[in-house]
This record gives structure tokens, sequence and C-alpha cells, in this order.
């Protein structure tokens, strides 16, 4: 099995706090995949139409299948759990702390399809969970760099070993923005437009400081200089100055590098002795802020020139 798979385990230990998950029957089927990001409830299913009955998402029983279930004859029940159960679902969700009965738990044992109560309202919990389940099967990766959140910007701080990257990253926490990632930021694709940026759970709160060995950012400068995630909003890379032969000095040309397929700004700053690279990086995300808003002091310095060259022209 793909070790990347959502299956029914995974989302039950990921999140079975934040939706009062409790597991009742079934637990031997907990390796079961679940292959769509979202749920269904099986209303239709139940009264007997299965045409379109979309077996591979988690399943949600409400008030209205609880009750239709009640109405029928055990005969009945039996019948239609037998159908139910047939199409291998990933598992069931009682919603509203309602209680599956016995014909239902013992088909679900036999079919190795656990169940599960919740005591949120239903649509409640469809919301929640088709939540979760879109960042359980969101494309992943991760990048090479240091991630740092500077006044709603999230920047990613990357380069060769020793270039720079956590003395710069320091100085910016120093200066009261928030540490999202150090050295290996993991990255995220949400609704398939933007990326986000987090640390890996372990390494949460520290950074290694070469020379110093790690430290405990949040014990150190605070709570508020860590930051769990953030979108990604710039890449800056650092470079070695003789690296560098062509600095691009007014900045009119926008560079993009690509990151879970999308386009995201790209500077690269030139490093060499008595640089403060912190504040090239803070300004740099400041540029990005004023970009993003509309706003490019380069074209705006370049339409100046052109139109003083050209009313001197005419001159």
């Amino acid at each position: 099995m793909n070790r990347d798979a959502v299956t029914v385990e995974r989302f039950y230990n990921e999140h079975a706090s934040g939706l009062e998950l409790n597991l009742v029957a079934g637990a031997s089927g907990l390796r079961r995949v679940i292959r769509e990001p979202t749920v269904n409830r099986p209303g239709l299913v139940l009264t007997g139409f299965t045409r379109y009955f979309a077996n591979k998402r988690l399943q949600v029983v409400g008030n209205a299948e609880a009750f239709f279930l009640k109405s029928l004859p055990p005969e009945g029940k039996a019948r239609r759990y037998e159908t139910f159960f047939s199409y291998k679902v990933p598992c069931v969700v009682f919603s509203r702390n309602l209680h599956a009965d016995k014909q239902f738990l013992k088909a679900a044992e036999h079919a190795r399809v656990p169940i599960f109560r919740c005591p949120m309202v239903t649509m409640k919990f469809i919301n929640l969970a088709t939540l979760a389940l879109e960042m359980m099967f969101a494309p992943r990766g991760t990048e090479m760099g240091s991630m740092v959140d500077i006044l709603g910007v999230g920047v990613i701080v990357r380069g060769e070993s020793g270039i720079g990257k956590s003395e710069s990253v320091l100085a910016l926490i120093d200066r009261g923005y928030s540490l999202v990632a150090d050295d290996i930021t993991k990255v995220t694709l949400v609704d398939g437009r933007e990326v986000v940026g987090t640390s890996a759970e372990i390494t949460r709160d520290h950074m290694e400081v070469r020379g110093i060995g790690i430290i405990n950012v949040a014990a150190m400068f605070g709570v508020k200089s860590i930051r769990h995630e953030k979108r990604v909003d710039l890449v800056v890379t650092l470079k070695s100055w003789n690296e560098v032969p062509d600095v691009d000095r007014l900045g009119l040309e926008q560079e993009y590098v690509k990151i879970l397929g999308i386009d995201i700004p790209h500077i690269t700053i030139p490093v060499r002795p008595g640089r403060d690279l912190a504040r090239l990086v803070e300004v740099a995300a400041f540029q990005a802020k004023l970009k993003e808003g509309g706003y490019n002091p380069a074209k705006e310095l370049n339409d100046r020139l052109i139109s003083r060259m050209a009313t001197a022209a005419k001159l």
C-alpha cells in the first residue's frame, strides 16, 4: 500500500480530536483507503437505488438515514445492509451521536468496515470532514530553505550551506517577525491555487544556528515568534556575489520559480561581507507586498523617464 495513501486509520489518527470521532466497530478495517476527498450521505443506496453510489467516499449517516432504517423490518434491514456493505465503503460515521443498530454493527464487523460516532450535527461534520480530507489529498512537497512571515508576506529564504540563511532568519525574528520553518519547508497546494508552507512537527519551534547549535525560538523570543503555517508569497535566493554576474538593478522584470506547479515571485540577492542580508530580505518582502497591491516603483520610474524623454523630444 502507498504510504501516502489516505487510509481510514490515518484520517482517524489525525482528526479524531477535532472531529470528535469515536470508533464503535470495525477496527480490523482501519487500513481501508479513502479514495475521494469528500463525503457522501448514503440515503438513496439504503432505499435500494445504487446506480450512482459514491462508495469511494467517507459515508455519513444523519437523522434522515437513521430514522428511515428504524422504520424497516429486520429482514428489510438485513437486505439493505448486505447491499450497502457489498460496495466496500471505506468507513461510516453516525453524526448527532446516533447509535447504529446491532444488525448494522454486525454487518460492518463482517465486512470489516470501521464505524464511528460523532456528536456534531450532520452538516457541521460534513463541512469539517471535507476540509480535512481536502488538506490530506492536497499535493505536497518540500523546499530546501527557511521560511519566515514578514508582515504577512511568507518568504522562503534559500541558498547554499553557509551562505547566511539562518543568520538572516534569526535577525528577522529578532526584529519581531515569525519563523515558519527552518532549513526545510514543507509545502502544500491548497485549492489548486496557493502554496502553504509549514515545518515538520518534530522540529517546530526550533532552528539550528551554526556555531551555537539548536535553539528554541519560542522560548527565546516568545510565542509570537512562531507561526505554524503561512502562504508562500516570495522566494529569496542568496548567492555569492561572484556567482551573480548580471544583477538586476531596476527590478522591471519579475522572476518566478515553480512550487507544486504554481508560479511564485523570486528574487536573487548577491551576498558579500558587509551586506545586511536580513534588511535586504525584509525590503524584498515589502517590495513584494507593494507589487501585490498593484504598485511597482521600478515601472513608475521607467514611465516617468519615458514621459520626460517624450517631452524633451517635442522641444
